[in-house]
């Protein structure tokens, strides 16, 4: 197993864990692998192709997918409500 891929691993473990947390604490963390998501993707798919990398990409869509709508809606020029 290649270092992206376990890499990767550690980023869904510690993805689960932040969502264990309340609401006002996941903010800090969940930047952190907002940022770090796009990178080690483009890994994934260097290193292991086009599924495996589809498939990194599904994981961080599918895991972020509400902050990710909040930035589409910004982008957008929408207000949303963040949550408490």
């Amino acid at each position: 197993m290649s270092l992206s891929m376990i890499l990767g691993c550690f980023w869904v473990l510690a993805a689960a864990l932040v969502a264990m947390l309340p609401m006002r604490r996941q903010y800090a963390p969940g930047i952190v692998l907002l940022l770090a998501a796009p990178l080690l993707i483009s890994v994934i798919f260097w290193e292991h192709g086009v599924w495996f990398g589809f498939a990194a990409l599904f994981a961080f869509v599918s895991m972020f997918r509400n902050p990710l709508r909040y930035l589409w809606k910004r982008l957008r020029g929408e207000k949303p409500e963040i949550p408490r």
